[in-house]
């Protein structure tokens, strides 16, 4: 874990295999390399765990697609889904759907990677897991996607959520041959020729009676229906490439796709008609701010889409993953890489062209090259000398066809670890995301470490850990140190697919391929809940304001929640000397549904400050 950690009042959430998987956050001290989650520390947010793969069991179905009992889930959460369940007089909120980013044959749950659905309703101030009887027969709380309408899936890590529910899956793992995909038995065991169509009901448009080999059957987004956890078709006329994560704009017709490719070209695809996306055109942004047309009405272009693209003049990303989309402008993550080497040249001598950002994003990085021009800085990018080390979020305008940077990682360090680490420190980000509250907006964004070298770790951590962090966008000026931090994963593990339920005001997260020595269950991959955020976020981006020495309250008035100023016993009482609160060893405490009114807090040494309760 990083080391601004130990000062950022954020707290460890335990969890005891035999208790209930809904609890208030212990008020414990974190830790570099803590084998736990950590959240932000308040009495008003809830933890929860969900889902934990490799623990809780799925529903699955045979390759007829008739129930066929239970196995356990699959590991390495990604990608999380949510789809509103609109049924009148319904106390259900809807299905959420979790990827498995990994690579496994079995016969029981399906080769290649996978994918959950689960129904959750709120309860109080949690969730519950509802229990469901699907369509095809299939009872239970977890259910296994069944992919085999559509010929199976490898390694789905991100995926896209529509304004109206509908979700698509991704997979990053793309492989050339089907002996790639087969990988010495531990992946695609059936290695067969796939026919479009010939299973029901998937299928698709044009494509239907065209016969793949096995690995040229991955690697498309594909829609799933979460109520039913069945896949629906591949989205062939997307194209074929290592999909990270994408974005349906508010039109319903605009697709933006990001894909986990180095180097790698920006797409989209424009639906023929609003929220039909089996007809439409495929195109691929240039560094002049055009788009060039890539054809998607045969499969052989569409297995090269990326060829095609760079080929005809597509500007060369490195590493984009997940898209969003916030008032009409579409952000992505580009996530970098430590050595781009020469690929980038190779690619630009077959036609791809250098997008400006790079030369932007370079002088930031090596200052010593500011006074050069821009072709010298180019020529330096394509030799393979920048080392992409940390990443960054970009900002594309579709109005305008501008593409930037909005927000650099780092801060930049050099190859020697510092002898203070940075308070703040974005290195690779991966998930991104926007949620809503109280008319606000604010980014989530998420770190997926390349590695422990270059600043990335402080020095001396035993391990990575991953952080998740809050961007108020009411600020123009995005900063690393503006960010906000709002959880962090247990030793080994990537923080993913945040996904914000604004009717229960709650943030789901995963915490995935964590280190097999964390207790149980931060040694399995696992999906958790933050619940009552909306009472918090406005106060994560306050610092508590004290003055002078002694003991001090913040704020006054207040509220919600009350900080002081050191850690304390302390007691609440009335202007008749009444105790209306009392708390033990803590540095914030939970005023909500105190009377408004004046108060004394007393802390343990006897000192008294006043309070005003709005």
């Amino acid at each position: 874990m990083k080391k601004s950690l130990l000062a950022l009042g954020l707290v460890a959430a335990t969890f005891a295999a035999t208790a209930q998987r809904a609890q208030n956050v212990p008020q414990a001290p974190s830790s570099v390399g803590n084998t736990t989650v950590v959240v932000p520390q308040s009495p008003i947010l809830k933890y929860q765990v969900l889902f934990i793969g490799g623990h809780d069991s799925v529903a699955t179905v045979n390759a007829q697609g008739q129930p066929d009992g239970k196995a356990l889930a699959k590991q390495w959460h990604d990608f999380i889904g949510f789809t509103k369940d609109n049924t009148a007089g319904t106390q259900d909120l809807g299905w959420v759907t979790v990827n498995h980013e990994m690579i496994q044959a079995n016969p029981k749950i399906g080769d290649g990677g996978g994918m959950t659905s689960f129904k959750v309703r709120k309860s109080g101030d949690s969730l519950v897991v509802v229990n469901q009887t699907l369509p095809d027969g299939r009872t239970g709380k977890f259910f296994n996607v069944d992919f085999n309408p559509t010929g199976a899936t490898g390694m789905n890590c991100g995926g896209i959520q529509s304004a109206d529910g509908r979700i698509w899956t991704a997979e990053e793992w793309f492989q050339t041959s089907n002996a790639g995909i087969f990988a010495g038995g531990n992946g695609f065991t059936d290695t067969s020729d796939f026919t479009i169509g010939t299973t029901s009901p998937a299928g698709f448009p044009g494509f239907n009676g065209s016969t793949l080999k096995r690995f040229q059957n991955l690697n498309y987004m594909t829609e799933i229906d979460p109520k039913t956890a069945k896949a629906i078709r591949k989205q062939y006329n997307w194209g074929r490439g290592g999909f990270e994560g994408g974005v349906v704009m508010s039109d319903n017709k605009t697709v933006y796709l990001g894909i986990d490719e180095s180097p790698a070209p920006w797409i989209k695809f424009v639906a023929n008609t609003a929220g039909d996306f089996t007809t439409g055109n495929l195109f691929a942004w240039k560094a002049d701010g055009s788009w060039v047309q890539i054809p998607n009405n045969n499969i052989d272009s569409l297995n090269r889409m990326s060829v095609l693209a760079f080929a005809r003049g597509a500007a060369m990303f490195n590493r984009v993953e997940w898209v969003a989309e916030n008032n009409g402008k579409v952000y992505f993550t580009e996530t970098g890489r430590d050595n781009l080497g020469t690929s980038f040249r190779t690619v630009a001598n077959a036609g791809a062209t250098v997008d400006s950002h790079w030369v932007k994003a370079i002088r930031i990085r090596h200052p010593e090259l500011a006074a050069q021009n821009n072709d010298s800085i180019v020529r330096f990018f394509l030799a393979g000398n920048f080392r992409d080390y940390y990443g960054r979020v970009m900002v594309f305008d579709p109005a305008t066809s501008k593409m930037d940077i909005f927000l650099e990682g780092g801060p930049f360090l050099t190859v020697g670890e510092p002898a203070a680490y940075p308070d703040k420190h974005l290195s690779n980000p991966d998930g991104l995301g926007f949620m809503k509250i109280a008319g606000k907006t604010y980014m989530v964004i998420e770190e997926d470490l390349n590695g422990t070298s270059f600043g990335r770790m402080p020095a001396g951590a035993p391990g990575v850990n991953t952080e998740a962090f809050l961007y108020d966008m009411d600020d123009p000026n995005p900063t690393v140190n503006k960010l906000k931090r709002i959880a962090v994963t247990a030793l080994g593990a990537e923080i993913t697919g945040m996904c914000y339920i604004e009717e229960a005001d709650v943030i789901l997260i995963n915490n995935q391929h964590p280190s097999t020595s964390n207790p149980f269950p931060y040694n399995n991959s696992l999906t958790f809940a933050l619940s009552g955020w909306s009472n918090v976020v406005a106060s994560l981006f306050e610092q508590p304001k004290f003055e002078g020495n002694g003991f001090q309250i913040w704020p006054n008035p207040a509220s919600r929640e009350l900080h002081f100023n050191e850690e304390t016993d302390v007691t609440i009482r009335d202007l008749n000397g009444r105790l209306v609160k009392e708390a033990k060893n803590t540095n914030i405490v939970d005023i909500y549904g105190i009377p408004a009114g004046t108060y004394f807090v007393t802390n343990r040494a006897g000192l008294t400050q006043k309070l005003i309760i709005q």
